[in-house]
């Protein structure tokens, strides 16, 4: 892939950290990408170890997405069996942090870039 103008390898189905390890040691003049996800045949490994074996980039490509629906499926539960949703308030994000996630603040017109993307 490298002699064809690969800039970044993805290793695909690797189950050892020593495997990630070997094909590292393998491939050491191009970009590495590791893909974690939960629940696969490929232990969690932390962020820090692929560093340390020569990962570039490390991509989690679902786990916000289990981590939003388990909250969900538990605030679903809760609301069913409390009939509100008092409960879980703290757990929520309030207006004030999502403005700041989404940076927005009330009042202030949002800019948006004009042109279009190079």
């Amino acid at each position: 892939y490298v002699d064809a103008g690969a800039e970044m390898l993805f290793p695909e189905g690797l189950r050892t950290e020593e495997e990630f390890a070997t094909f590292a040691n393998e491939a050491p003049d191009v970009y590495l990408l590791a893909n974690m996800t939960e629940f696969g045949k490929t232990p969690l490994i932390p962020f820090e170890r692929f560093d340390e074996m020569g990962y570039h980039v490390v991509i989690y490509p679902v786990t916000m997405t289990r981590v939003a629906m388990g909250a969900v499926t538990r605030a679903l539960a809760t609301l069913r069996e409390e009939g509100t949703v008092e409960s879980f308030l703290d757990d929520m994000q309030d207006r004030e942090g999502l403005y700041r996630t989404v940076g927005y603040t009330p009042g202030t017109p949002w800019s948006f870039p004009t042109g279009r993307p190079s």
